[in-house]
């Protein structure tokens, strides 16, 4: 299960990859916004990411107006591995390298074909490991 949100300015775009996701038969849980109502991205990032550290899903897609908003929150969460991608070659190779576990998007910044794109590359690609582990081990044990 995929556990996808978004605040009003990628409401439009997260209603184009759930549609997306429905096509190819992926089972998702839409943790909002429902409407273009002005929400604060924090509060969705949240649920999202909860979701993910919890293993209720495994994997996240957040949308905001340019995607930032929701990276940089999203990894403030202890084990999230949150990816800004506007372009498929970068969805790939963070699956594959950087093992990310939540994919972030900009409703504002790319359209919708793409980000059909984009999303299928990340949930189609897997963790590489090897000498990809350890970097992301070593990673993961920054503390600031």
């Amino acid at each position: 299960m995929i556990s996808i949100g978004c605040d009003h300015g990628g409401f439009q775009l997260k209603n184009v990859i759930t549609e997306y996701l429905k096509s190819i038969g992926q089972e998702f849980k839409d943790c909002g916004c429902f409407d273009e109502t002005s929400v604060d991205y924090p509060d969705i990032a949240k649920i999202v990411c909860e979701d993910v550290q919890s293993g209720s899903a495994k994997c996240g897609i957040l949308v905001c107006g340019t995607g930032l908003g929701m990276n940089m929150c999203a990894n403030k969460y202890k084990g999230i591995r949150a990816a800004q991608c506007s372009d498929t070659f970068s969805a790939k190779m963070t699956r594959q390298h950087n093992n990310a576990n939540v994919l972030t998007l900009g409703g504002r910044v790319i359209g919708p074909e793409l980000a059909k794109e984009i999303v299928n590359e990340f949930l189609t690609n897997e963790f590489l490991g090897g000498r990809h582990e350890t970097r992301v081990n070593k990673m993961m044990n920054i503390q600031g």
